[in-house]
């Protein structure tokens, strides 16, 4: 007889009580930040030191400038413009920045520019990072290289060309550090941590469990590279969903629910409402609903048919239209997208081992074959009243099965508008 896992609230009394406190929490940080944006763009000038982030040069006329990204210490991630010719990347300013009403609370939540007037250029000090960044780096020759592997590893920028290519092919969720990546880190470290572990606490301590110890260690050093890289959103959001994931999974109660996701969802924003208007957040939050979705539907069917098939297949069709929403770029080679995630699991960890052996270079001829493939594209944006539409039946088919397979064949039939000719289509 199977036992089901106690759900993690018994009654929906406990869920609506704990997201009303969430909410309420979020109202509270909502407003703080609303009056420290009213006093930061009240002010006729402000000064603050802020850490460069990247920078990348334009041209208008016969000028060049630069746009700095930075940091500044209070928080604030903005654009600003240095019509200098100091290299500022790798630098620590001192900034009179210059606010205005034209700022909006959004942009002030996210990321906003800003004018501004460089006092000061200090250099910062080389850091671990710096070196780790450097000796990736100087495993490859080619400029896209050294951007793709730094981007998937320490989720710094990515250069223009490459972003450029990796849109038309549409593997942006492969380059830009997500939860698919800690997920990866996460079975890496605890199945190497556990096979080490596993004969000690049979000889020496077999009253103790696994999965804590462990998971303990696995969560710490995942912690730490959370922070090494600098708290990307969407990592963020897939840190705590493994943290608080691990610790249902101790109290031995149901992990893969809605409710679980909601709690995560609302307990992040209320903690950091940035999180609020950042766009890899929102995604990356739909590929978990969509992940979600699909584990509730295909339940009966066989593990390795729904890690190697259905999940693969079925998040790159749900997420079409969302995607479709936002950025409008389509190629027909956009569909090798659900292969290239498969192959990027044992990709990601292997590409690891061979820098630090010093052979990061063995694939650079392979990826920029395929990053070459895409040379043209088409712009196709999905209308607002089509995307209400797909998110309501989306929702609606957290209860519905009927709606489950409604939702589905919507998505289906947009990627074959996507990707078949028209004519083509007509004939079915």
């Amino acid at each position: 007889m199977h036992l089901e896992k106690p759900k993690l609230f018994p009654e929906k009394k406990g869920f609506f009580v704990v997201m009303g406190i969430l909410l309420f929490i979020l109202c509270i940080r909502l407003y703080m930040e609303y009056q420290n944006y009213q006093k930061f763009i009240t002010k006729p000038f402000y000064y603050t030191y802020a850490n460069v982030l990247h920078t990348y040069e334009k041209t208008k006329g016969n000028k060049r400038y630069q746009i700095l990204k930075l940091r500044s210490d209070e928080g604030l991630v903005f654009y600003t413009t240095s019509f200098g010719n100091d290299t500022l990347n790798h630098k620590r300013l001192r900034l009179q920045l210059f606010p205005n009403a034209d700022i909006t609370f959004q942009e002030y939540l996210g990321t906003f520019y800003v004018k501004s007037r460089i006092k000061d250029i200090l250099v910062l000090p080389v850091t671990l990072k710096d070196e780790l960044l450097e000796k990736v780096a100087s495993q490859h020759t080619n400029i896209s290289m050294q951007s793709f592997y730094n981007a998937i590893f320490f989720a710094t920028p990515v250069e223009k060309d490459l972003r450029k290519k990796i849109s038309l092919l549409g593997v942006s969720h492969l380059v830009a550090l997500s939860g698919f990546h800690l997920g990866i880190l996460w079975g890496l470290v605890y199945g190497l941590l556990y096979l080490f572990y596993k004969p000690f606490q049979q000889k020496y301590f077999p009253y103790r469990h696994a999965l804590f110890d462990v998971g303990l260690v696995a969560m710490l050093s995942l912690g730490i590279y959370l922070w090494f890289v600098d708290f990307p959103p969407s990592l963020v959001r897939s840190y705590a969903m493994v943290l608080v994931g691990w610790i249902v999974l101790l109290l031995g109660m149901e992990l893969l629910s809605f409710v679980f996701l909601t709690i995560i969802l609302l307990t992040l924003v209320a903690l950091f409402p940035s999180l609020l208007v950042s766009l890899s957040f929102w995604l990356s939050v739909s590929g978990v609903f969509y992940i979600f979705l699909l584990l509730e539907y295909t339940k009966e069917y066989n593990k390795w048919l729904i890690t190697f098939i259905f999940i693969p297949i079925g998040i790159f069709i749900f997420m079409l239209p969302v995607v479709h929403y936002i950025f409008g770029v389509t190629t027909v080679y956009q569909l090798l997208s659900p292969m290239l995630s498969i192959l990027f699991v044992p990709f990601y960890p292997l590409a690891m081992i061979l820098h630090l052996l010093g052979y990061g270079d063995v694939f650079d001829g392979i990826l920029l074959w395929l990053f070459a493939l895409p040379e043209q594209s088409e712009d196709n944006l999905l209308p607002l009243w089509m995307m209400v539409v797909y998110v309501t039946l989306s929702l609606g088919a957290i209860w519905n099965r009927w709606m489950f397979y409604l939702t589905f064949s919507l998505a289906t039939l947009y990627m074959l508008y996507l990707f078949m000719p028209i004519e083509q289509i007509t004939k079915f």
